[in-house]
C-alpha cells in the first residue's frame, strides 16, 4: 500500500490524469471480468467514475485480504484505508491513481462518505471473524460489502431518491448473496461461513463441525437453494430501480444484474454443489444471454413501493440526508443538474429515434 504523506494540500479537480484512468481500468479488468465487460455498456460519463470507484474498492479489499489471518496487520491496513478516505474527502489524496480519481468523483457527484465508511466496516467484520446467525445478519454484512456499491453506483448516475437507492441496495445485496452461494466451499476452506447458521441447524448441520470438515450434502444443498431464492427475490425488486434509470444506463446495469444472477443458475445446474467446484458461467452462454439482456433494458418495470430492507436503511438515509448538504455550490450542484438534464435528453433522443424508425 502506498505510504501516506504527512502534508496535505488540496488538489485541483484536473489533478487526475489519463494515465490514472488507464491504471484503474486495468485493475478493473484484472479484478472482475464480468463488471469490466458490463462497464462498456455504460455511457462514458458514468463509466469512468464507476471505474474510479471500483478501483478504490478493489484496493481496499485486497489490502485487507493480503494479510488475512493476522488481526494486527488487518487492523493497521484498515486504519490506513480510513486515513486514505479522510484525505480523499479533504481533497488531498495520496499518490495513487485510484485515490486521485475518486477525490474528483466524490465532489463531482456529492458522494456521501458514509457509504465508503460502511464498506470498510464490512471489511472490519471479516477481519474480526464475525458470524451470522440468521438472514438478517447476512443482510447486515451484505449491505456493507455490496449494498454500498449499489448505492454508490446509483449516486454516480444521478439517482438520489429513497426509492431508487433502496432498489440499488437490493441489487447489491442480491449479488452478495449470489457470491456467498458460489463460494461456500472456498470460504469454508478459508475458515469463513456466510450461510445463516440458524438455517444450517434447521437442516441438521452443526455449523462448527461442518466448517471443520466441509462436505456437500443434500441438506447443505437445501440451504444454498434457500439463499439463492432470497437473492432472486431481491433481483426482482431491483428491476424497478433499473427501469428508473435513463435508457443509456439500463443496459450496463441490466448486464451486471442478469450475468450475476446467472451465476446462481449455474450453481443450480451443478446440483447446488459449490463445495467441490466453483460455479463459472461459460463465455458462450454469456454471449447467448447478451441479446435478451439488452432487450430487457428497453422494458419499463412496474413501480415498486416496497420499503428498503431494514438492514440497508442507513445507506438510503445517508444518501437522502447528505444530498443537500454535500453539494458544493458552483460545481457539484451544477453537475447534478447536468446529469439530470442529460438523462432527460437521452430519453427524448431515444423517443425521437424510435419515431423516425417507425416513419421509415
Amino acid at each position: 500500500m502506498p505510504q501516506l504523506i504527512s502534508k496535505c494540500t488540496p488538489v485541483s479537480f484536473s489533478y487526475a490524469t489519463v494515465a490514472d484512468l488507464t491504471a484503474c481500468r486495468e485493475r478493473l479488468r484484472e479484478g472482475s471480468r464480468s463488471f469490466y465487460a458490463a462497464s462498456f455498456l455504460l455511457p462514458q460519463k458514468f463509466r469512468d467514475p464507476a471505474i474510479a470507484l471500483y478501483a478504490f474498492c478493489r484496493i481496499a479489499d485486497d489490502a485487507v485480504d493480503c494479510v488475512e489471518g493476522d488481526l494486527v496487520a488487518q487492523t493497521a491496513a484498515l486504519a490506513q484505508l480510513h486515513e486514505r478516505l479522510d484525505r480523499i474527502y479533504a481533497g488531498c489524496p495520496i499518490d495513487d491513481p485510484a485515490d486521485r480519481l475518486l477525490a474528483e468523483v466524490v465532489v463531482d457527484v456529492a458522494l456521501p462518505k458514509r457509504l465508503l465508511e460502511a464498506l470498510l466496516e464490512g471489511f472490519e467484520w471479516d477481519a474480526q471473524g464475525r458470524t451470522y446467525e440468521d438472514l438478517s445478519g447476512v443482510y447486515d454484512y451484505s449491505a456493507r460489502v455490496a449494498g454500498t456499491v449499489g448505492a454508490m453506483m446509483a449516486v454516480l448516475m444521478g439517482a438520489r431518491s429513497a426509492e431508487m437507492i433502496a432498489r440499488a441496495c437490493d441489487l447489491g445485496v442480491a449479488m452478495q448473496l449470489t457470491n456467498i452461494c458460489r463460494d461456500v466451499g472456498e470460504d469454508a476452506r478459508n475458515g469463513r461461513l456466510y450461510l445463516p447458521r440458524q438455517w444450517l441447524r434447521e437442516a441438521g448441520i452443526d455449523p462448527e463441525a461442518w466448517l471443520a470438515q466441509p462436505v456437500f450434502s443434500p441438506a447443505l444443498a437445501a440451504v444454498v437453494q434457500r439463499l439463492l431464492d432470497a437473492a432472486d427475490a431481491l433481483y426482482q425488486r431491483s428491476d424497478a430501480g433499473i427501469a428508473g434509470l435513463s435508457i443509456g444506463c439500463r443496459a450496463g446495469i441490466n448486464a451486471a444484474r442478469y450475468l450475476y444472477s446467472e451465476i446462481g443458475r449455474q450453481v443450480e445446474r451443478q446440483g447446488l454443489d459449490s463445495i467441490s467446484r466453483r460455479a463459472v458461467v461459460p463465455v458462450p452462454r454469456k454471449l447467448r444471454l447478451l441479446a435478451p439482456i439488452l432487450s430487457k433494458a428497453l422494458v419499463t418495470a412496474a413501480p415498486l413501493s416496497a420499503p428498503a430492507l431494514q438492514e440497508t436503511r442507513f445507506l438510503v438515509d445517508a444518501v437522502v440526508e447528505a444530498t443537500p448538504t454535500l453539494v458544493t455550490p458552483g460545481r457539484s450542484s451544477g453537475m447534478l443538474r447536468v446529469l439530470e438534464l442529460l438523462a432527460v435528453l437521452e430519453e427524448r433522443e431515444q423517443a425521437l429515434n424510435m419515431r423516425c424508425s417507425d416513419v421509415h
